[in-house]
């Protein structure tokens, strides 16, 4: 079964060296928490808001050599008024039997604000 995987970060700054390391960090969490291997896992999207222009998020996780051959797509997010600036969410489409309420979604930085219901579960 294909579960969906979310987190999201925020970005310090517009800049590609903080863009991707703010990836990076959160997509760590993500495999720890889920145990994620990468033969487990059919798609990555990654959305970014449109403050976000200096790099592709998705570039993070080319660093990642076993995630090699992982499919992988960027888009930008919706611009809605009074939205998180600078926000980065990825969604991990993982082949799992963890039942739904086993998978631990992680929100990091100003993120947390998006689920505050899922704070106790995310590393800050």
């Amino acid at each position: 079964m294909i579960r969906g995987i979310r987190g999201a970060t925020t970005a310090d700054q517009d800049s590609e060296k903080e863009i991707l390391l703010s990836t990076e960090s959160l997509l760590k969490e993500m495999i720890v928490h889920n145990d994620i291997t990468a033969d487990h896992v059919a798609s990555v999207f990654i959305s970014a808001t449109d403050d976000i222009t200096s790099a592709f998020p998705a570039k993070a996780l080319r660093g990642f050599e076993e995630w090699k051959y992982v499919p992988v797509m960027c888009m930008q997010e919706l611009e809605v008024p009074h939205g998180l600036p600078l926000c980065i969410r990825v969604m991990i489409h993982y082949n799992t039997q963890k039942p739904q309420c086993d998978v631990q979604h992680i929100y990091m930085k100003n993120a947390v604000s998006l689920r505050p219901d899922l704070k106790k579960d995310s590393p800050s």
